[in-house]
């Protein structure tokens, strides 16, 4: 009865199976690959059955095409595939392992914020860490799935945009949302010449554990706000420095 004795590295063995297999088929949800993949999979039953029921016509076509099946296989499923290895690598555990990826995201913020204040444009970057920003997205805000790009965050907040109204989200290197509206701050202490931007970028960080990137385009400045407090302006390297430090020093923690 050694069979039904339940093993460590059988439980390791399904963990390893469950992910891979999880991993795999998240990129093909809503796409039509997704139907390609579950037809497969009942050719597969359906192989297994005449296996068992030993239906040798079945059986013949599917030894004709066993050989050339992989190669199929991959070339369909080639773009899933490479999302499948992106999204791996984009994990915590290898993000230690190649700094330098974190290191890209803050230098893409930093110059979408440089970038916008060189044009007089202004903006609110918004940077997700521990809290959730789903909520405010969701309830006033457009929902995104795209790479922090300067360019993009740029067209975003340059008028007439539809979109240049409210803040961009970003999490992990990705903008999840954009024209998402802000709670304001009433903090009376804050300086009474700043405007509403400045008090929604200070108003996010009162009630999340966010980073707001402001910048203003009559002032051109940019500064970080954080846990309901706002810098003074900040050169480049100076915002370089405190982005590396609030978001990947946050991150390490966790």
């Amino acid at each position: 009865m050694e069979f039904l004795t339940f093993r460590l590295k059988d439980l390791i063995d399904i963990l390893l199976v469950w992910f891979i297999t999880y991993q795999t088929l998240k990129p093909f949800r809503g796409t039509r690959a997704s139907y390609i993949f579950w037809g497969i999979i009942l050719i597969i039953i359906a192989a297994i059955i005449a296996g068992f029921m030993h239906l040798e016509a079945f059986n013949w076509i599917m030894s004709q095409i066993e050989s050339i099946a992989l190669i199929a296989l991959i070339v369909i499923f080639q773009p899933e595939i490479r999302k499948v290895l992106a999204t791996i690598g984009r994990t915590g555990f290898f993000k230690k392992l190649y700094p330098s990826t974190e290191m890209e995201e803050v230098s893409r913020i930093a110059t979408s914020a440089l970038q916008l204040r060189d044009r007089k444009l202004g903006g609110i970057i918004v940077i997700e860490r521990k809290d959730s920003l789903k909520e405010y997205i969701d309830e006033n805000g457009i929902s995104i799935d795209a790479e922090v790009s300067p360019p993009l965050i740029v067209t975003i907040f340059m008028p007439p945009s539809p979109l240049h109204d409210g803040a961009v989200v970003t999490k992990e290197g990705r903008i999840t949302g954009c024209r998402v509206l802000l709670p304001l701050s009433d903090n009376p202490s804050i300086d009474p010449s700043f405007g509403t931007r400045h008090r929604a970028a200070i108003g996010i960080t009162e009630e999340t554990d966010a980073v707001s990137v402001v910048v203003s385009e009559e002032r051109r400045s940019i500064r970080i706000a954080v846990n309901g407090e706002i810098s003074p302006p900040l050169t480049k390297d100076d915002l370089i420095e405190k982005l590396t430090l609030l978001i990947y020093g946050e991150r390490h923690e966790k």
